[in-house]
């Protein structure tokens, strides 16, 4: 590990790569909706040596009291144990917190969904999301991974159907979609020396310096940058930041039309 490390630090002053990839070229990535049955959406998600699963739970509740109209989402990310040696098993890491975070900030600030759409009586009765994921295999750059697991899970996801008394029917898919408006994209890069490098491996996550990740959204076919979130115990210049997010806008871009797909 430590001399895989050294390595790529000394490759980043030349911008290369253990793995021959452009700066900002991604892994191969693959998305397959509907692999969970009893969800209401699923997605897994493989991402160079990252694998991830995400399920969708959607029932009913009652809705915060600072938006009683609205629709509540929520998001967990679960490392297992198995994925990587480091995970381990007991309450939620800090880091599996933060990703949990990330991810949700990237939905919701994104406004991908009509939150008010998903209330069934104000103050009282609204449909609640509850986005479970699952790492089970750790090869680097988890929240990007995560993030597009998520956004396919939302996208293959269907509202249960009510009967006649008004009471969600659990154990048959429904036929209504979510009311979203958009796909959101969350892209990761970090900093090894004086180089950005999109999608870190494992080992690139090691080495670096800092890290951003950068939230994104099409919509009226303009792409905006939704969220931010800074990793790492050094900074970022300016100018760093503007080369990521045009990166951001650009790579958000490829990976929306494959969960689109």
């Amino acid at each position: 590990m430590f001399m895989d490390t050294e390595i790529i630090k000394e490759m980043s002053r030349k911008e290369k790569r253990l793995d021959n990839r452009e700066a900002n070229e991604y892994r191969n990535v693959k998305i397959e909706k509907g692999v969970v049955s009893s969800a209401a959406g699923s997605a897994r998600v493989t991402l160079g040596d990252t694998k991830v699963v995400a399920g969708i739970k959607i029932e009913t509740g009652t809705p915060f009291e600072d938006s009683f109209d609205e629709g509540v989402l929520m998001v967990a990310v679960e490392f297992i144990p198995f994925a990587y040696s480091e995970f381990e098993s007991g309450p939620p890491s800090e880091e599996s917190i933060e990703f949990s975070r990330v991810v949700d900030r990237a939905i919701r600030e994104s406004k991908c969904i009509d939150f008010k759409k998903l209330c069934i009586t104000e103050g009282e009765k609204v449909w609640m999301i509850n986005i479970d994921i699952d790492v089970l295999d750790n090869g680097g750059n988890l929240i990007d991974a995560c993030g597009l697991a998520a956004a396919a899970a939302l996208a293959d996801a269907k509202i249960p159907d009510m009967d006649e008394k008004g009471k969600p029917i659990y154990d048959k898919r429904g036929k209504e979609s979510l009311p979203m408006n958009s796909i959101p994209v969350s892209t990761t890069f970090v900093k090894i020396g004086g180089s950005i490098f999109s999608d870190p491996t494992i080992y690139e996550e090691d080495a670096m310096d800092a890290r951003l990740t950068v939230g994104t959204v099409e919509k009226e076919g303009k792409i905006f940058a939704s969220s931010m979130q800074k990793g790492g115990i050094k900074g970022l210049t300016q100018d760093e930041i503007d080369k990521i997010i045009g990166m951001a806008e650009e790579k958000g871009k490829e990976l929306r039309k494959l969960v689109q797909e």
